[in-house]
């Protein structure tokens, strides 16, 4: 493989993550509830809706992958489910449809940042310049001369809690950084995942069916 192929590989890679921060689970031990059926709710504040649409299809996803019967406010309930209700409303709204825990997707913050990015001559490594004078200042003259560019990065500040609505506690919380998605889809996608695998690990939901 090229150089220039390993580099655009590393790019991608490094351009396009996404991890938790913080997370938190409750003392109490919650591995042996059965929940009836786990709604996926989005609270994005975004003119995309399928922003909202993607995170809450793929994590729903990945929780029946579990075993979990799980939907999305969307497909239950549509983009404007619980507007003007009452807390008492919203709650009997949940119990009529079977809904017995939620998953909630919070979109915290979306930040977008300008950043210069200097013209790297010839994909020369900072350092491996010629060990003899005249080359060493023509590759430096070269990178100082030549124009740089600017990239816009954008991160995005997700927080997911899974309540238990038999008594509305909070169960489990995890807070995650998305740096600089490709689209929508590929982010719900690494999200949904990256939430489901914590789960397991924190022993808040159970594999039910072998993969």
């Amino acid at each position: 493989m090229s150089f220039f192929a390993l580099a655009i590989l590393f790019l991608t890679s490094a351009c396009n993550t996404q991890k938790i921060t913080t997370t938190w689970k409750t003392s109490s031990n919650n591995t042996e509830i059965n929940y009836n059926k786990i709604m996926v709710l989005g609270l994005i504040i975004d003119t995309d809706r399928s922003i909202q649409e993607n995170m809450e299809n793929h994590l729903a996803d990945d929780l029946k992958s579990l075993g979990y019967n799980a939907t999305t406010s969307l497909k239950e309930f549509g983009p404007k489910a619980f507007n003007n209700m009452t807390e008492e409303a919203a709650i009997e709204k949940l119990k009529n449809n079977n809904i017995d825990a939620v998953v909630t997707i919070v979109l915290l913050d979306k930040q977008r940042e300008r950043n210069y990015v200097p013209r790297d001559i010839n994909n020369t490594p900072f350092g491996s310049y010629n060990t003899w004078f005249w080359g060493y200042q023509n590759t430096i003259n070269r990178r100082i001369y030549s124009p740089g560019y600017f990239v816009i990065d954008t991160r995005y500040f997700w927080e997911s809690n899974l309540f238990d609505m038999s008594n509305q506690k909070l169960i489990y919380s995890a807070q995650t950084q998305s740096f600089n998605p490709v689209d929508s889809q590929i982010m719900g996608h690494r999200y949904g995942k990256m939430i489901v695998r914590d789960m397991i690990k924190q022993n808040v939901l159970l594999r039910k069916v072998t993969q």
